[in-house]
């Protein structure tokens, strides 16, 4: 008992098991190279297309089959040796990676009709989507197999500050990359990158399933995975409100329309921009591993989340660069807060043998609504104009906030 609580006390305490170390050095790299993917992508199209809309269709082109294939996903990563799964997963976003340094390294030698060259792409993009819902949610569930339940909460701080870490130098480095290598040259980074994270999980010990796992058909397990989610409040809660923020604040989508058009800043301003809310988001990540939230985290949770929209509100009406950077930035450390309460309840929340299936749900609330923010931000883009769009976001953000709090009691007075 002495030492859990001496456990519980000490910031560094899942750092210091070498599997969970493997485990986040190999989710860091590989998380890093995804966000300069991302970026990468984004320029790439709007340099090709010029169109807010054509960017809008990367997250629609990847969150179909993420979305579509979430529960099916949930029920395989239960079923399913984890570490395998992911080693196959990384292998799997390498091959796409490759083909789209193929296709940028043929576009700029033989000028490759951009038509096929933009349906290589969205179509690549298509693939990584059908891959992320298997991965992302593996990366998380695989945390509950290798640290104790009592160091979960300092382990998932340390597992979001690894994602934002990674988050920040890969937005940040796709810029510079650009600027200096050009699409081809940062794709042939991008593989390298993702081989490293390969090799690091590789070094973890296998996790098999629960036994029982295995014992339910697929149908009956994706069901009762959503039915523990829409049963426990507190995590139905905290997934539904996070889910309609970034939804509606999805203003990093037009990031590139801003760096280019409206700040005239480049790509080096793109990519600072791009990490401005990473940025954010590790320092308080850093900050909680040091000095975690001991009360009221439902209602810091609710608070977090309107400021983020305020923050977007800001941003969407700046013209002056500096101003959009801080904007973004305090943005970050606002939905840094809301990740690491979210994604404590979560895992505090479901048991070992059904976190397959919960992340998976996790990640339809989550990582599609990135995608769908980001095809929700090009439309209306085009339809409202880009200033309009992003303040009408972070309207809605503070709005959804404001449902929730008068909704849903038992998430504001959540404490854990």
């Amino acid at each position: 008992m002495e030492q859990k609580l001496d456990e519980q006390n000490d910031p560094l305490a899942s750092m210091r098991m070498p599997e969970y170390r493997n485990l986040m050095i190999g989710r860091f790299c590989f998380i890093m190279a995804l966000r300069m993917l991302g970026t990468l992508v984004g320029w790439w199209i709007y340099e090709l297309t010029g169109d807010p809309l054509a960017m809008g269709f990367i997250g629609l082109a990847e969150v179909i089959p993420a979305l579509g294939l979430a529960l099916y996903a949930g029920h395989v990563i239960d079923i399913t040796e984890k570490r395998r799964l992911m080693l196959r997963g990384i292998f799997a976003y390498l091959s796409c990676a490759i083909i789209l340094l193929a296709l940028a390294v043929s576009y700029s030698s033989d000028g490759t009709n951009k038509t096929w060259l933009l349906i290589g792409i969205y179509t690549v993009i298509f693939f990584t989507g059908i891959i992320r819902a298997f991965t992302g949610p593996s990366f998380h569930a695989i945390v509950g197999q290798i640290v104790p339940k009592h160091l979960l909460p300092n382990a998932i701080t340390w597992n979001q500050g690894t994602w934002l870490s990674a988050s920040v130098i890969g937005h940040a480095s796709a810029g510079f990359c650009i600027a200096a290598f050009s699409n081809s040259g940062t794709l042939a980074i991008i593989v390298l990158v993702i081989g490293i994270a390969w090799w690091m999980i590789s070094k973890i010990h296998s996790k098999p399933p629960a036994p029982s796992a295995s014992e339910k058909r697929t149908w009956e397990s994706v069901k009762e995975g959503l039915q523990f989610v829409f049963r426990t409040k507190e995590v139905l809660g905290a997934l539904t409100l996070d889910l309609f923020a970034v939804l509606f604040g999805g203003a990093v989508a037009l990031v590139p329309i801003y760096a280019k058009d409206i700040l005239k800043v480049g790509p080096i301003g793109f990519g600072w921009l791009n990490a401005a809310a990473d940025i954010g988001s590790i320092i308080i990540v850093i900050l909680l591993a040091l000095y975690p939230l001991k009360r009221n985290q439902g209602k810091t949770l609710m608070l977090a989340v309107a400021g983020f929209g305020l923050c977007i509100i800001v941003f969407g009406l700046s013209k002056i660069f500096w101003i959009s950077f801080l904007a973004l930035m305090i943005a970050g450390i606002l939905d840094g807060i809301s990740m690491v309460v979210r994604g404590t309840i979560v895992q505090l929340k479901t048991p070992n043998e059904m976190r397959g299936r919960v992340m998976s749900v996790n990640s339809m609330f989550i990582n599609s609504s990135n995608e769908l923010g980001q095809f929700e931000s090009g439309v209306a883009a085009r339809l409202l104009g880009v200033v309009p769009s992003v303040v009408f976001g972070g309207t809605m953000t503070i709005l959804v906030v404001l449902t929730t709090w008068w909704k849903a009691p038992t998430l504001r007075k959540m404490e854990y």
